[in-house]
């Protein structure tokens, strides 16, 4: 121990000194010479994501239930921020945590469906179909919230579909409370239904799609997961072939369009038809 502690002084300027009423060691004032410091404290990457997303979620809440709790609560946030090497104004100022297409919804249908979940009851809503520009009235068993993108949804068994569907919160129209105790699904069946698609389309049909993506882009795609069972691999001249499950692909699509020339959908025929017939549609606008 004392040949560490020399080592530590003489080599890395550590002001150590023998404190006699202690009888031990601490560190004393720094010398005149080189600076020293101890290792510093930080957090991971998945640690700050983490507690700035529930500190800025906290900030931007809107009055509710929680409105008495949520001071003393950004305030231990801020104190365990603040345990690092840096205050937790220097931490919120440097760290950035972006939200993107966050749609807005109503407080009071989140409260309901949040409600109906928890206390295992079903939901009448009117739920609004952006891709089809039309509402339907549905019967629900709410089975768990979901926030997925920035954006809350629900997973419920439908009654009108006498099946599971996922729902989106913003797009709830209409919502009441019913008596009936919602219809229970096994979590093991639910998380099978839900995790066999792609993104927030589930179901039980579904197909594979199989991407090339161009060596640029290999160099992001390769390191990302689209999917819980998607496999990859490189080719010889550093083409990256991606082969992922989906259901339903609207979601599919959209995240295949934003790579532009990048990626070549190599099947199946459905879903490279589509992809094409949808660069088609956008080339004719200029």
């Amino acid at each position: 121990m004392k040949r560490d502690l020399e080592y530590m002084k003489s080599r890395f300027h550590a002001p150590i000194e023998y404190h006699r009423e202690s009888n031990g060691y601490r560190f004393g004032k720094p010398g005149v010479g080189p600076k020293y410091e101890l290792p510093g404290l930080w957090f991971s990457a998945d640690e700050i994501h983490a507690l700035l997303t529930m500190q800025q979620l906290l900030e931007g809440l809107q009055p509710g239930l929680l409105t008495p709790h949520v001071k003393p609560l950004l305030a231990r946030l801020n104190v365990i921020l603040g345990a690092g090497d840096h205050s937790h104004e220097e931490v919120a100022k440097r760290v950035r945590v972006l939200r993107q297409a966050a749609r807005e919804l109503e407080h009071e249908h989140f409260t309901l469906v949040a409600q109906a979940t928890l206390a295992r009851r079903r939901l009448r809503i009117a739920h609004y179909n952006r891709m089809e520009d039309r509402e339907t009235e549905r019967e629900i068993s709410p089975q768990r919230l979901v926030h997925y993108r920035d954006n809350w949804y629900v997973d419920a068994y439908c009654h009108l579909r006498e099946g599971l569907r996922s729902f989106s919160i913003d797009a709830i129209r209409r919502a009441e409370l019913l008596a009936a105790r919602a219809k229970d699904v096994p979590k093991t069946e639910l998380d099978d239904f839900m995790k066999a698609g792609y993104g927030i389309f589930s179901g039980r049909n579904v197909a594979w799609a199989k991407l090339k993506f161009s060596p640029l882009a290999a160099r992001w795609v390769a390191f990302q997961k689209w999917h819980s069972q998607q496999r990859g691999a490189f080719e010889r001249d550093g083409h990256y072939v991606l082969e992922l499950p989906y259901a339903d692909d609207r979601e599919l699509v959209m995240d295949i369009l934003k790579h532009g020339p990048d990626v070549e959908v190599l099947g199946p025929p459905a879903l490279r038809a589509r992809v094409r017939d949808q660069l088609k549609t956008a080339l004719q606008r200029y």
